[in-house]
């Protein structure tokens, strides 16, 4: 079911400067919840979700426009924007990822059919820069007679045209947001493989052949959802406080930027840029303007 408001709860999409931090509101409403804002390639819409459909909103304002999309189930928070703009790319809640006219249209399901009984739920963050590829979080029990708490996460790339699946991580660690590189040379994402700590989630690399595995972020902070810009410059991610398991809604959290300056280190190029009350839902999909220089994301401030 799809998420709502609660009492006296707001949502909010934003458009965020990255260099000055300056924030302008470009939709409000008490009566939709809706998550998850992706910024077309020609600058013109945002897209997001909210009541298990699709909206896009113009970026100058205005208002929210359904888009039509045949035969696919509710979705959830969980969509792409294909690199030529014509596509929408949708996780839904069958577990299925749908490919979605962006005038809306009839949908076409990618992914195959699963194993019965295992689970199986595909999570899409990221496209190639080719548009073919889809990076993946995949999750699902390690077999038919597993228990639903041993339902694993795992890194993975899905081929756009004939649905073929390949895991990057294959193992117990929780891992999530998995989005490509602008040039497509690695895929980012945010795993708890690196710490102790429960649900220490932090932010990390690796390549599209499943190598060259790279720990990104060092923090006492619980970190998710990595999206780099399109310039290759700097990398947005989603802070929660320490101690916070999963990526969970209704809380306080604070947006980070990382300049990706060659040879240096998470600590001396990353900064705060806007702490807000949000979580799930503010930025669990790449929202980066085509020129780099602002963010679409989403608030719930309470009354």
């Amino acid at each position: 079911m799809a998420r709502g408001l609660l009492p006296g709860q707001r949502c909010r999409l934003l458009l965020v400067d990255v260099g000055s931090g300056e924030t302008a509101i470009v939709f409000a409403s008490d009566r939709i919840l809706l998550e998850a804002p992706n910024w077309s390639p020609d600058g013109r819409w945002l897209v997001v979700n909210g009541d298990g459909l699709l909206w896009r909103l113009p970026v100058a304002g205005g208002a929210l426009e359904p888009i039509a999309m045949g035969g696919v189930p509710e979705i959830n928070n969980d969509h792409v924007i294909a690199p030529d703009g014509r596509s929408v790319l949708v996780s839904a809640r069958d577990g299925h990822l749908y490919d979605v006219p962006f005038e809306g249209g009839e949908g076409r399901r990618i992914t195959r059919s699963h194993p019965e009984g295992r689970g199986y739920k595909n999570y899409l963050h990221g496209v190639s820069p080719d548009g073919e590829t889809l990076s993946v979080i995949v999750g699902s029990r390690p077999t038919a007679t597993s228990t639903p708490d041993e339902w694993r996460t795992n890194v993975a790339l899905v081929s756009r045209s004939t649905g073929e699946t390949a895991l990057l991580t294959d193992d117990d660690h929780p891992d999530d947001g998995a989005e490509f590189s602008p040039d497509g040379d690695w895929v980012w994402f945010s795993t708890e493989r690196f710490t102790t700590a429960p649900g220490h989630a932090q932010l990390a690399r690796i390549r599209p052949d499943g190598t060259d595995l790279v720990r990104e972020s060092h923090t006492d902070t619980v970190d998710w959802f990595p999206h780099p810009s399109p310039d290759g410059a700097r990398l947005l991610s989603l802070s929660y406080p320490a101690g916070t398991l999963g990526h969970p809604e209704n809380r306080e959290v604070v947006l980070r930027i990382r300049e990706l300056t060659p040879g240096s280190d998470d600590t001396s190029t990353t900064r705060d840029l806007l702490a807000l009350f949000g979580g799930q839902g503010t930025s669990n999909v790449p929202g980066w303007s085509p020129d780099s220089r602002r963010v679409a994301i989403a608030d719930y401030p309470l009354a």
